[in-house]
Parts: C-alpha cells; sequence; structure tokens
C-alpha cells in the first residue's frame, strides 16, 4: 500500500502538512510507541515543520495519563522518549485534520471507520502493518496484559513498519514543501 498524498495545497507562503494520528486503545502502549518513533524519523530527516505527528485512543479510559511504564522503558532502551506523553481519545471530528488515521489492529480500524463521516474520512484509515511488505500478520499485538518482552517485540514490529510508512511518505511530503 502506497500513501504519499499530502494535504492541504501548499500556500506560496506557508508550507504544506501532513497530518498523522495513530491510534490504538488506550493511547498507552502501542500509540504512543509509533508516535515516538514517528517524530524521531520526521526530526532526523529534518521534515518536522512539515509533518505533524499525534496519537490517541479508541477509549476513554486512560485520558490524561503517561505512556505506560514499561511503553516509556522500551523506548528508551531503544533511544526514543515518549516521557512527556498523554493519552487522550480520538475525537471524531479531527478527521478533517488528518491525512492519515494509523490503527493497529482491526477492531480499531473497524472503530474508526464507524466514527468516520465520509468516504474520504474512512480512506484516511489504514492498519499500520498495511505500510509492511514483510510484515506475517495484520494486527500489532496489544502488549498491555503481557510482561516486558513483548514490549520490545511490539516496539520492533512498530518500529518497522513506521520505517517503511515514513518511506513511503517522505517522497511526497518532500514534494509538498
Amino acid at each position: 500500500m502506497t500513501f504519499d498524498r499530502v494535504s492541504p495545497e501548499p500556500s506560496r507562503s506557508e508550507p504544506a502538512v501532513f497530518r498523522i494520528s495513530f491510534v490504538c486503545t488506550g493511547n498507552i502502549c502501542r500509540s504512543p510507541m509509533a508516535e515516538s518513533i514517528f517524530r524521531t524519523l520526521i526530526h532526523r530527516a529534518g521534515l518536522e515543520r512539515l509533518v505533524s505527528v499525534s496519537s490517541a485512543a479508541t477509549g476513554d479510559w486512560h485520558v490524561g495519563e503517561r505512556a505506560d511504564s514499561r511503553t516509556i522503558a522500551a523506548l528508551e532502551r531503544h533511544g526514543y522518549d515518549a516521557t512527556r506523553h498523554r493519552a487522550r481519545q480520538f475525537d471524531p471530528l479531527s478527521f478533517s485534520d488528518l491525512d492519515l488515521v494509523v490503527a493497529f489492529d482491526r477492531g480499531q480500524e473497524r472503530i474508526l471507520r464507524e466514527w468516520a463521516s465520509t468516504d474520504n474520512d474512512r480512506a484516511k484509515v489504514q492498519l499500520l502493518l498495511g505500510f509492511d511488505a514483510e510484515a506475517d500478520s495484520v494486527d500489532v499485538p496489544d502488549p498491555y496484559y503481557s510482561d516486558a518482552a513483548l514490549f520490545d517485540s511490539v516496539l520492533s514490529t512498530i518500529e518497522h513498519a513506521s520505517i517503511a510508512l515514513f518511506r513511503q511518505l517522505e517522497p511526497g511530503i518532500r514534494r509538498g514543501a
């Protein structure tokens, strides 16, 4: 799957901004991992002013909380930082402000597409592993009820897929600059 659209159209005075949101169940495990990884990729490429990265949850039970301590630890072990993260719930009204909404499993994908009010917004919802040609699954497992080893494994899966997604988006983002 290739997704390399930049929206909105750039004006002469402002560069285009591509807006992406990673959405998981509680916004304390998988989506903060992806947000942190993707922010790092954007930073390393010097594209911070051209890409807006956020994360959110389909559920509201962790709103305002920090990322799970196991998430923060796994990210730190791999050179990423999510210490300032605070969970929030995805607002369906934000579809109009986003170019891509990335889900981690088919349950979240279904919920997000139900929340979308237009076909265009439903088309923005994509599974993260759909961008990774080497992925052997459709869903990224939820590590919440497991141990640190699964957090590390999930982080590696998300990192690999995020790099694949970034490689697909980068040419379009640079063209929109």
